[in-house]
């Protein structure tokens, strides 16, 4: 079970910036302003993913390619920027809960909890089931996809409500008190606002010590949380996580070519030289590095799972 040795107390009183938290990388970290882009899935039928994505998550769809395996551009409404590629890919398979090593969640972070108020109301109106949870940092809801990848849709507290054990940031999963949520107006659901992002992603792994190398030493996040049972969760900039990694479905085989699964999440960097660097660290440590799909630099952690380095003005 993986451990951290190294954590430091802060003393009482201290205000200290987010940032400050956590357990840093031993080399090189990510810059603050790194955080998620993109995230693209492959599924088995593109017409009954764009239904769920956009009629119940809400997303708005921007762009639908035909050449090739069909695929689906969708964001938020109002805003231009492509959170969510859907690819349809000839005969994948939905798969069952953690079945498969790879995505557990893809997590959509909502710009207030008002938002989140109104979304509860929207999947309420229509009799959509959902699961939830209080995080302390964040208030999250969890669904089902057609080809059985979960989604998170979430709203995130105040940083200065989060609370810290020593460094670590202390999470939990609490029953979601839907009372104490603000009371919108029927029919406040528009779809997913602008400033709708992809908030983290969440992951299926078969071990944290090996996470822990690809994720936190070489690829430069800092640990943010590493108490909780069978998972570590991980970020740029003192975010709770950016990344989330568990072995909650250790022994299970990796996704494959015929699963429903993520093809790749992007990480946004700054600038072309952040790139470089990630690339010759993970190189250096051994980790496949290439290109995919003309979508630029990217990796393989070490249950194939791809990560895209990319910039974004």
């Amino acid at each position: 079970m993986w451990r951290e040795t190294n954590s430091v107390s802060v003393h009482t009183g201290e205000r200290l910036q987010p940032w400050a938290f956590g357990v840093h990388p031993p080399g090189y970290e990510l810059p603050h302003s790194a955080h998620i882009g993109r995230v693209r899935l492959a599924v088995s039928s593109l017409e009954k993913s764009v239904r769920f994505y956009s009629e119940v998550i809400g997303l708005a769809v921007y762009e639908r390619l035909i050449e090739g395996n069909p695929i689906a551009r969708l964001g938020a409404h109002g805003d231009g920027s492509v959170l969510l590629e859907l690819e349809e890919v000839p005969g994948v398979n939905a798969i069952g809960s953690r079945q498969r090593l790879g995505l557990y969640h893809t997590a959509f972070l909502l710009p207030t909890v008002e938002d989140l108020s109104s979304f509860i109301q929207h999947l309420g109106r229509f009799g959509i089931r959902f699961g939830s949870a209080d995080h302390l940092y964040s208030q999250a809801l969890y669904l089902v996809d057609p080809d059985g990848l979960t989604v998170e849709v979430y709203a995130d507290r105040p940083q200065e409500d989060w609370v810290y054990k020593g460094r670590e940031l202390v999470t939990a999963t609490e029953p979601l008190l839907f009372a104490e949520l603000p009371r919108m107006p029927k029919g406040s659901w528009k779809g997913a606002p602008s400033r709708t992002k992809v908030g983290h992603v969440h992951l299926y792994i078969g071990d944290l010590d090996d996470g822990a190398r690809f994720y936190h030493r070489t690829l430069g996040l800092n640990l943010m949380t590493w108490e909780f049972p069978g998972a570590l969760f991980a970020s740029a900039g003192g975010y709770h996580h950016h990344v989330a990694i568990n072995t909650w479905a250790a022994g299970s085989p990796v996704a494959s070519d015929r699963d429903a699964r993520l093809l790749f999440w992007e990480l946004v960097l700054p600038a072309q030289e952040e790139i470089e660097t990630v690339v010759a660290n993970m190189s250096a440590a051994g980790y496949e590095v290439g290109h995919f799909q003309g979508i630029g630099s990217s990796v393989l952690d070490p249950w194939g799972i791809r990560v895209a380095l990319v910039t974004k003005q």
